[in-house]
């Protein structure tokens, strides 16, 4: 998207804190739709920076921006997405007095704790990206968006097969996982159920994406020995943390992802993996189930479980027609349902009856 997209003169009216400073799937999420929103909204960020073209102003300046309410005495909106950035929208209302409407987006499918309880009960407006996640609010939500993609962004590769050449890996394709490298994102199924899997399919090679942060490097050096204590090094690929820039390529290049973590509030992955034309391997978890179509677009597999993750590898990567056709059927149930205009325009709708209310 270039700069030009968004529009610069519009009065700032829905401010997006973002209090996290390492990359993360809301961070993600916040790049993906906020540019777009921003296209017919004003829109700012506050916080850590976001990798995208989008408005971004000060804590002063903020102060400065919501002691005044808009025309007509509207106040702006501050849509929270974490805890801290909750607690945040209510310091800036209730202890420096400032004009703010509290929204929150939840996505988690667990209990909430006594203390995200009683701060969304703070807020005035709580959205839900799934029914799943909406079914843990103590209150029905305003609204239930999902999530969507873009398909500027993430879209199918006209030659597969020279993609995954062009990366100097072995093999004729691959199957990957992108996300950060912990228990909770099923890497110990990915690499355990593949495995026993490469051995039996010689032209595919495993792709693992992702940060290790200190606290994980012994979870990551545990499963390298497992791979190398098998002799199959050579058939799994450590990419580590790549630039956001280019993990469109690799969903691109890839002909199946696999999305299978133990929970998970949403799941970008899969889409973005869908909207590139590609197979998905999801557990049912986050928003996978509202996602995808189990035999169409790719196949569902029970949380934490490696012999049904290694059944669908062994069934999937010794069948590349039945892939391909699986990658284009995703592709089109992205681009029908799950784009991210879609998202940005419900959005929008929705802080149109906060604004104008």
């Amino acid at each position: 998207m270039r700069d030009d997209d968004i529009e610069a003169n519009l009065p700032i009216q829905v401010i997006l804190p973002n209090l996290k400073r390492r990359f993360s799937g809301i961070t993600a999420t916040l790049a993906a739709v906020a540019p777009i929103q921003a296209r017919t909204l004003g829109i700012a960020s506050v916080g850590a920076p976001i990798p995208v073209p989008l408005p971004r102003i000060g804590w002063k300046e903020l102060f400065r921006l919501t002691a005044d309410p808009l025309p007509g005495g509207r106040a702006r909106i501050f849509h929270a997405r974490r805890n801290n950035e909750m607690l945040a929208g209510l310091l800036l209302r209730r202890l420096l007095r400032r004009r703010v409407q509290l929204v929150f987006t939840s996505t988690a499918q667990r209990r909430h704790t006594r203390w995200t309880r009683a701060l969304l009960a703070r807020m005035d407006a709580v959205l839900s990206t799934s029914p799943a996640a909406a079914s843990y609010l103590e209150r029905p939500p305003a609204a239930v968006i999902p999530h969507g993609v873009n398909l500027e962004l993430y879209r199918p590769e006209p030659d597969r097969a020279a993609a995954w050449r062009s990366t100097g890996l072995p093999g004729t394709f691959g199957v990957g996982i992108l996300g950060r490298i912990r228990p909770q994102k099923g890497l110990r199924e990915f690499v355990e159920a593949l495995c026993g899997v490469l051995p039996d399919v010689p032209e595919a090679t495993a792709v693992i994406v992702g940060e290790t942060t200190p606290r994980f490097a012994s979870f990551e050096a545990d499963l390298r020995r497992y791979v190398r204590d098998r002799g199959l090094e050579e058939r799994f690929r450590w990419l580590g943390k790549l630039p956001f820039g280019e993990l469109p390529g690799w969903f691109r290049r890839l002909s199946l992802v696999a999305a299978v973590p133990r929970n998970e509030g949403f799941g970008l992955t899969c889409l973005e993996a869908m909207a590139s034309g590609t197979a998905v391997v999801a557990t049912r978890t986050g928003a996978f189930e509202l996602l995808l179509r189990d035999g169409e677009d790719g196949r569902l597999v029970p949380c934490a479980d490696t012999k049904a993750l290694a059944a669908v590898f062994r069934e999937l990567l010794g069948d590349r027609e039945r892939l391909e056709e699986m990658g284009k059927s995703a592709l089109a149930r992205a681009e029908a349902e799950f784009s991210i205009e879609r998202e940005a325009r419900a959005l929008n709708a929705f802080y149109a009856t906060l604004l104008d209310g």
